[in-house]
């Protein structure tokens, strides 16, 4: 149908080092056809999820193809949050309904020879911060939130239900 949006379900994971910082990708495009600029926003790697694959197996995917860190979808904890984003890309209108996981006590250097071309692409930087780092605020991050609900997951394994974050 014309003019509904792209309902698209992502699978997405919280990568947290030993020292609790958290791995997160910055964003420097508006669309596939746009030219990459300045970091718009920093968010936790995934994608979405390909048909027949459930989310823990697309979290993970999509982990090894954005950081080159490869997992087992066993090791993931949670779902911890639910993320309800609508947004343009490009032209078109997406529903993205997404799923966070954690991964805990990672030591890993990304390497983005995974990257699908449009991802290489965008060129976009990675960074591990701290909580205190992503709660100094000037930077924008995905889920808005984040400052207020990471620390939440530092404190040790998720075992409530997922919360519902914006």
């Amino acid at each position: 149908m014309t003019g509904q949006p792209w309902v698209r379900p992502t699978a997405r994971v919280l990568v947290l080092d030993p020292a609790q910082r958290v791995l997160l990708l910055g964003a420097r495009l508006t669309g596939p056809d746009a030219v990459p600029g300045e970091v718009l926003f920093w968010y936790t790697p995934g994608g979405g999820v390909e048909d027949g694959e459930d989310l823990r197996t697309a979290a993970v995917r999509e982990l090894a193809e954005e950081t080159g860190l490869r997992a087992d979808p066993v090791d993931l904890e949670g779902p911890v949050w639910l993320r309800r984003h609508l947004g343009r890309w490009g032209g078109r209108e997406i529903d993205s309904r997404e799923t966070f996981f954690v991964l805990r006590d990672v030591r890993h250097e990304v390497d983005v020879a995974g990257r699908t071309e449009l991802e290489l692409l965008a060129d976009e930087p990675h960074r591990w911060w701290t909580a205190a780092e992503v709660a100094a605020g000037g930077v924008a991050f995905a889920p808005q939130e984040l400052a207020e609900v990471l620390p939440q997951l530092l404190t040790g394994p998720w075992t409530g239900p997922p919360r519902i974050v914006s």
